[in-house]
């Protein structure tokens, strides 16, 4: 649950020479709070005083630091782990499972979240005539990568904008520019360029993934969405699968489980419409697969979060 009051004084770190880095600025606006949303655009702080259990959620496309502490996050099979010394990128949104697994209340676990903005990347890639070159991983939609100096640099930059709120409106888009420019030209660079052009697969499974998110409440057929993706059924399933780690029918159904959990916190509603909300025509249907997904029955994972005792 976010909480924006930044009052508290900010816990000291253990054995942390960088803390006057990252770690120092995010520290000082979370304040012990799980999570605070700046006034910078898509930019969130995030605290934990302790490792967290696995928590599924629909991630944004976006770059993730760590100031301090360590995190992994599950796609389907695969775990990607991260610390002070990596960022983690997804080049689309995806129904991942996050665990802070290092972290303690002396030396909390301190890190952020940037979504990232798909026409400005678009704009750049066509601006300076960027080649579409191959994705090192096929086009899987997540990465770790060594955090740079210059990419680091930046995000510090950005932070520091926080203390001058007049300046954000004006010099935030330019630092995003650096950081889209950053990662254009890292070893990530080819995984964004492949999602945002034309005529490649990852660029109509994207645009797949896209529809799947917004009308998630709908029913569809895979053929159909392979059609409409140029690409035979079963060409549209693994290049599917290769971004995603699962089947197009698992990848709606988390969605699905992600925002009626969204909904029931955030907007009070009830198991039984937010399942209607999100496309379940059945109720104990909803109920068996969100309890597999969350441990819990809806209500009482509910009541457990706002007590929390999860994430």
């Amino acid at each position: 649950m976010s909480n924006n009051s930044n009052t508290k004084e900010t816990p000291q770190p253990i054995d942390n020479p960088d803390y006057q880095g990252l770690a120092s600025r995010i520290a000082k606006w979370t304040c012990g709070n799980n999570r605070f949303d700046t006034d910078i655009n898509g930019l969130s702080l995030h605290s934990w005083p302790h490792p967290t259990p696995p928590t599924s959620y629909t991630l944004a496309p976006s770059i993730c630091l760590i100031g301090q502490g360590q995190k992994r996050l599950c796609l389907e099979d695969q775990d990607f782990i991260y610390d002070a010394h990596h960022y983690l990128v997804t080049s689309v949104g995806l129904p991942v499972v996050s665990q802070i697994i290092d972290a303690n209340e002396q030396a909390p676990y301190l890190g952020l979240t940037l979504e990232l903005d798909l026409k400005l990347i678009a704009q750049m890639m066509l601006d300076r005539e960027m080649p579409v070159t191959k994705s090192p991983k096929k086009s899987i939609g997540v990465a770790v990568s060594a955090l740079s100096p210059e990419l680091k640099s930046a995000f510090l930059r950005l932070l520091d904008l926080l203390d001058s709120p007049e300046d954000i409106s004006v010099l935030a888009p330019l630092i995003k520019q650096e950081i889209t420019h950053r990662l254009l030209n890292s070893e990530q660079g080819p995984r964004l360029r492949q999602i945002l052009a034309l005529d490649t697969h990852s660029y109509h499974i994207a645009k797949a993934i896209d529809w799947l998110t917004t009308n998630l409440e709908k029913s569809f057929r895979v053929e159909d969405l392979a059609t409409k993706s140029g690409l035979s059924v079963s060409a549209f399933h693994n290049h599917f699968r290769a971004m995603t780690a699962m089947s197009p029918l698992q990848f709606q159904k988390k969605l699905r489980l992600n925002e009626a959990r969204r909904l029931m916190l955030t907007e009070n509603r009830d198991a039984a419409t937010a399942a209607y909300d999100v496309g379940y025509e059945s109720p104990s249907q909803f109920n068996r697969e969100y309890s597999r997904q969350f441990g819990a029955p809806p209500m009482r994972d509910i009541k457990n979060v706002l007590a929390g005792e999860t994430v």
